[in-house]
């Protein structure tokens, strides 16, 4: 999830996109990097380095010292995905002729064979990255476009596969930038005498607050006077104007409290963009695969290691692989993998699950692995990080930059992520036809849009946040799948409201846990499908009466029209039907909506939870 800004006006447009891009590094932080349109239409002056912007405001103080003055300009913070974050990967990037400027947010999927085009007419690509195509499709486009920037970019646009957010610069023309948008945020920011594109009204709210929302498949022309918008035929379409109606202080977090709640928030697209070019045709694929299908076809035993609420992903995977391959599946702490003395071989994969790619008790996890022969498979939301790079494999979750220490958004990407590894190994093994692993694939599709069903009729949930805010504990239940999202509730509990919070599997009440319920004690039920579990929902059914009878307050997360637990509910809250596999990616959201609500009624700090860092980088 790149960060991208651009601007036309009477300012010099410089520092204007680089405040933008400083408020938009949560959306990535690989490599920064801007081009400015010279007075006149002279050139396109472009920097870009690899690393923070920091990195870059001391190379344009280095190689610019008196600034680069220009009134058009085009700004990138980069979230890599198409190679590692280097200078030459970083964005704008330039056709041979340096004509044609371009920044992208997204993913070209048939980025390949457009590439392979262009270099079969002598073309040569200056970086990794499926972005740069943008750039010579365009400039190759211009003369059959009339010279028409637009145009050029609407035919490229019809050629594209994927999601993207692409802004175009072009050195004849310093008034005037084009950007188009497909599955991907744009934003345009209307001020006076100056308008702005960016990825999130936070980059430009400094400016201006009257905004224009764009929709799908659209191509937006601006000047310094105004914009007009069309559709990728040409054709003029109609816009969303509305008012950003929060101030400045507020920018960094996009209008929201507090990341994490922002982060939830992105949930559905990152499951959306973590499933992004995963298959094609009926074949689930992975990023980076030095693994051949035989190797796959071989695993005879999978463990997956990871930490913290990865481990959750981990449990929840456990139930989906073994279903789709047979093969059997151990889910490990990470920490405790490589002292146990694991029983591994060539025909062991070993999947391990990392949002940052550094996890130390992961990494020394994979090292052991591969020193017993085992193959390695990595998740990871971080492009080019030493897990990913140690591996076999790599599926990366593209969820975007996570501030918020307690995971919320990596979860659900972890979750879609590891049923995609076990997709793959059943379409090699041969456990799920072609025809199969794409009805499951097209279940998980679905799955953002549910999500957001989910988050639209969370406010009663933080109604009940407040209200149980000064319980001493809370308990959490579930079968199945069930009992890892009742794990991840107790620990998003521990992390933001230091409440003593404990997720039990529900049959395992009766053998000790129902011990703790005591009057008003609030229990957090995870209900299995009715549809799709009969039986376990019978079973949770009773236990729900068996702690309603000992003076639990209980709080149930059930599938929507499961009438049959209404009675024994004193909170009930309805999630849509999902198949059984899937369910943890709506039953999760009410959890996290709840603890960071709590967190916050009692006055904590939602983002930076004490004694806690995002990553962990030692054993």
């Amino acid at each position: 999830m790149c960060g991208i800004v651009g601007y036309v006006g009477d300012r010099q447009a410089l520092e204007v996109v680089l405040e933008g891009l400083r408020r938009l590094e949560y959306r990535g932080y690989d490599s920064s990097g801007v081009a400015v349109l010279t007075p006149g239409g002279a050139r396109l002056v472009v920097e870009k380095r690899a690393g923070r912007i920091e990195n870059l405001d001391k190379a344009l103080a280095a190689e610019h010292p008196a600034g680069i003055p220009g009134t058009t300009a085009i700004g990138h913070t980069r979230w890599a995905t198409h190679g590692p974050p280097t200078d030459r990967n970083a964005h704008p990037h330039l056709d041979a002729t340096a004509s044609v400027a371009v920044i992208h947010n997204g993913i070209i999927e048939n980025f390949a064979p457009l590439r392979a085009e262009l270099e079969a007419t002598g073309t040569e690509l200056a970086s990794e990255t499926d972005s740069e195509v943008v750039a010579h499709l365009v400039a190759r486009a211009m003369p059959a476009a009339g010279g028409d920037l637009a145009a050029a970019l609407r035919q490229v646009c019809g050629r594209l596969e994927g999601a993207f957010t692409l802004v175009v610069a072009h050195k004849d023309e310093p008034g005037r930038l084009v950007a188009a948008r497909r599955n991907s945020p744009l934003v345009l920011g209307v001020g006076k005498g100056e308008t702005f594109l960016a990825s999130d009204v936070a980059a430009f709210v400094e400016h201006t607050r009257d905004a224009v929302e764009l929709g799908q498949d659209q191509i937006v022309e601006i000047t310094a006077d105004g914009y007009t918008v069309t559709d990728f035929a040409g054709t003029p379409v109609a816009v969303s104007p509305f008012r950003v109606d929060w101030d400045l202080a507020a920018a960094e977090k996009g209008g929201y409290p507090y990341f994490m709640l922002k982060e939830i928030q992105e949930q559905p697209a990152a499951v959306a963009d973590t499933l992004l070019g995963h298959f094609t045709g009926d074949r689930i694929v992975l990023d980076e695969q030095r693994l051949d299908t035989q190797e796959l076809r071989d695993v005879d035993k999978v463990f997956v290691v990871a930490c913290g609420t990865a481990y959750h992903s981990g449990l929840i995977a456990k139930h989906a692989i073994e279903h789709w391959t047979r093969v059997p599946v151990e889910v490990e702490m990470a920490s405790e993998f490589r002292y146990r003395d694991p029983v591994l071989d060539r025909d062991t994969l070993v999947v391990a699950i990392s949002q940052s790619g550094e996890t130390m008790d992961t990494l020394e996890a994979i090292r052991h692995a591969r020193e017993q022969k085992a193959r390695v498979l990595a998740i990871c939301n971080t492009n080019g990080a030493q897990i990913p790079r140690e591996s076999d494999a790599v599926l990366y979750t593209r969820a975007g930059p996570e501030i918020g220490v307690a995971a919320t958004k990596t979860f659900l990407a972890q979750v879609v992520a590891t049923q995609l590894v076990g997709l793959a190994l059943a379409q090699a093994k041969g456990t799920k036809y072609g025809d199969e692993v794409a009805r499951e694939f097209a279940a998980m599709e679905a799955m953002p849009e549910l999500i957001s069903q989910v988050l639209g009729v969370v406010e009663p949930v933080r109604e009940l946040a407040r209200d149980i805010a000064g319980s001493k504990a809370v308990l959490f239940l579930g079968r199945h799948v069930g009992y890892p999202v009742a794990l991840e509730g107790a620990l998003k509990l521990k992390e933001l409201a230091y409440m003593h919070a404990e997720g039990f599997p529900a049959g395992e009440l009766k053998h000790g846990p129902i011990a703790l319920i005591e009057d008003g004690l609030p229990v957090v039920v995870v209900m299995p499908s009715p549809h799709g579990r009969p039986v376990l929902h019978a079973k949770l059914l009773s236990n729900i009466q068996e702690i309603r009878a000992r003076g639990a307050r209980t709080i149930v997360i059930a599938e929507d029209g499961d009438t049959a637990v209404r009675p024994y509910a004193h909170h009930l809250v309805e999630v849509p039907r999902t198949p059984t596999l899937l369910s943890p990616l709506v039953t999760t959201v009410p959890l996290q909506v709840l603890a960071a609500e709590i967190a916050q009624a009692r006055g904590y700090d939602v983002d930076k939870p004490r004694n806690l860092a995002k990553s962990v980088t030692v054993e």
